[in-house]
C-alpha cells in the first residue's frame, strides 16, 4: 500500500472515530437532558419524564411502596453498623441513633400505631407519604439515568461554556452549572449525588463542593409546586418560580464571600482550564468529546451511579423520618421556633411587614423541615406568603432531608458549619424576599 493510501486510510479511520465520539457525547447527553429537564404532559400532569417514571413506579407498586420505603429505612439504620461508621465522629453516632428512631417512626406511620398527635395528617403521614416514599424512589431511579448526564462529556462541555459566569459570581467551576439546574428541575438529592460524584473524582475542591451543596442543591420544581399550592401562589407561579431561583442564587453569591465558606480549602485536582478569547464554543465542544472518550461503558456508569444512589437513599430516609418528626413536634407544640424567630425578626421588620414575627418564626422552623414555613403561613397576606415560599426554598438546608443528605456525602461539612450557612441564607433570603414580595403584589394586583 502506498504512503498516500495509508494516510487516506488513517484519516478515514480518524474520521470514523470522531463520529463515534460525537455520537457517544450527543446521544446520551440529549437523552439525559430530556429525562431530567424537558417537561412533558402525560394525562393531566405536566412534569419532567423522571418524575413521570417515579409516579408511574409508585402507582405500579401501590401499597407495596410503603414496604419498599420501610425496607430502605431499615437498611439505612443497619448500614452504619455494617460499615462501622457509627464508631466515627459524634455527629455520626448521633445520626446513627436518629436512624434507629427513624425505623420506629416508619413503623408507626405504616401501622397507624402511636399517639394521636403524631398521627395527625401533617405529622407522620405527611413525612412518610409525601417525603420518604418519594425520595426513596426518585434517588435510585434518577441514579439510573444520571450516568447519561455526567459520564459522557456533557459535564465537561457545560463546564467550559459556563465558566465565565460561574467562577466570578459563585466561585465555582463552570461544570457546577449543571448541578444547579439538576437541583431546581430534578431534586436536591440528585444535585448532591452529582456533586458528591464530581467531588470524589477530584473535579471540585472542598470549598467548591461545599458552595454547591449549600447553595444550589435545593428542592425541586415539583416540590415548589406543592409549596405554591399550599400558600395559594399558583396564580402567580411564574413570578414565584423565577424570582425564587434568582433570589436563591443571589443569596449564594453573597454567602460564598462570607465565613464559613470563604475560608475552606480551594484546591482541586482538575480545576477549570483557561480558554482564549473567541474560543469558548470550540473549547467546550472539544472538552465534551474528550470527556466522552474517557468515559466508561454505559453499563459500568449505570452500575456505579445506582450503587451510590442506593447508598445515599438509605442514608437519608431514616433521618427524614426521625428528624422531620422531631421538627414538626417542636414547631407545633413548643415555643422553640418562636425564640429562634426573634433572631430573624429584624431582617423582616425593617420592611414594615405586619406579619414580621409570624414570618420569622416560620422561617426558623424551616431548619427542621423546608415545608414547615408554608404550613405555618397559609393564613397570612399575599406578601408574607410569597416571602415564606421563597425562603422555604432559598434557605436550602433543613434537618429532615438535605442536611443528612449532605452528611452522607464525602463533602467536608460539619453540622455547626452547615447551621452557620443556614442562618446566613435565611437572614439574607428574608431581607431580599420581603421587598420583592411587595413588588410582586403591586405588579399583579394581589
Amino acid at each position: 500500500m502506498s504512503q498516500h493510501s495509508k494516510t487516506s486510510a488513517e484519516q478515514s479511520g480518524s474520521s470514523r472515530t470522531d463520529w463515534k465520539l460525537v455520537l457517544k457525547l450527543v446521544v446520551p447527553s440529549v437523552l439525559g437532558l430530556f429525562i431530567f429537564f424537558a417537561p412533558i404532559t402525560i394525562g393531566e400532569t405536566r412534569t419532567i419524564p423522571l418524575d413521570h417514571m417515579v409516579t408511574g413506579l409508585r402507582n405500579l407498586l401501590g401499597g407495596a411502596a410503603s414496604w419498599v420505603a420501610l425496607a430502605m429505612i431499615v437498611a439505612g439504620a443497619v448500614y452504619p453498623f455494617v460499615t462501622g461508621q457509627w464508631k466515627g465522629t459524634l455527629t455520626e453516632r448521633v445520626f446513627t441513633v436518629l436512624k434507629l428512631l427513624g425505623v420506629v417512626a416508619a413503623l408507626m406511620a405504616i401501622s397507624g400505631w402511636g399517639p394521636a398527635m403524631l398521627q395527625a395528617p401533617d405529622m407522620l403521614p405527611f413525612l412518610f407519604d409525601t417525603l420518604v416514599i418519594s425520595v426513596g424512589l426518585i434517588v435510585p431511579v434518577g441514579a439510573v439515568f444520571l450516568a447519561l448526564l455526567i459520564s459522557f462529556g456533557l459535564l465537561q462541555l457545560v463546564g467550559v461554556l459556563f465558566q465565565p459566569l460561574m467562577n466570578p459570581i459563585w466561585k465555582t467551576p463552570g461544570r457546577s452549572a449543571i448541578d444547579a439546574v439538576a437541583s431546581f428541575v430534578g431534586s436536591y438529592s440528585i444535585g448532591l449525588l452529582i456533586t458528591n460524584r464530581v467531588y470524589s473524582s477530584g473535579q471540585y475542591s472542598a470549598k467548591e463542593a461545599a458552595i454547591i451543596a449549600t447553595g444550589f442543591s435545593t428542592v425541586s420544581a415539583t416540590f415548589m409546586i406543592i409549596v405554591a399550592r399550599t400558600l395559594d401562589l399558583m396564580h402567580i407561579w411564574n413570578w414565584y418560580f423565577w424570582l425564587t431561583l434568582l433570589i436563591t442564587f443571589l443569596v449564594t453569591a453573597i454567602t460564598v464571600r462570607l465565613p464559613p465558606l470563604r475560608g475552606m480549602n480551594n484546591q482541586s485536582e482538575r480545576p477549570d482550564d483557561s480558554v482564549p478569547r473567541g474560543k469558548r464554543l470550540s473549547a467546550a465542544w472539544q472538552a465534551g468529546l474528550q470527556g466522552a472518550a474517557e468515559s466508561p461503558g454505559l453499563v459500568e456508569s449505570v452500575r456505579l451511579n445506582v450503587k451510590e444512589g442506593l447508598i445515599m437513599a438509605i442514608s437519608i430516609l431514616p433521618s427524614i423520618m426521625s428528624v422531620g418528626l422531631i421538627g414538626l413536634v417542636v414547631a407545633n407544640h413548643t415555643p422553640v421556633f418562636d425564640w429562634l424567630g426573634l433572631v430573624f425578626w429584624p431582617f423582616v421588620a425593617v420592611w414594615g411587614l405586619p406579619e414580621a414575627m409570624d414570618l420569622s418564626r416560620a422561617a426558623a422552623a424551616g431548619l427542621a423541615e423546608m415545608f414547615l414555613p408554608a404550613l405555618l403561613m397559609t393564613e397570612a397576606d399575599l406578601a408574607a406568603r410569597f416571602a415564606a415560599g421563597v425562603v422555604s426554598v432559598s434557605s436550602v438546608l433543613f434537618f429532615s432531608a438535605s442536611i443528612p443528605c449532605i452528611l452522607a456525602t464525602r463533602i467536608p461539612l460539619s453540622v455547626p458549619r452547615i447551621v452557620a450557612v443556614w442562618f446566613i441564607r435565611v437572614a439574607l433570603s428574608l431581607f431580599i424576599a420581603v421587598p420583592v414580595a411587595y413588588g410582586v403584589v403591586a405588579l399583579t394586583g394581589g
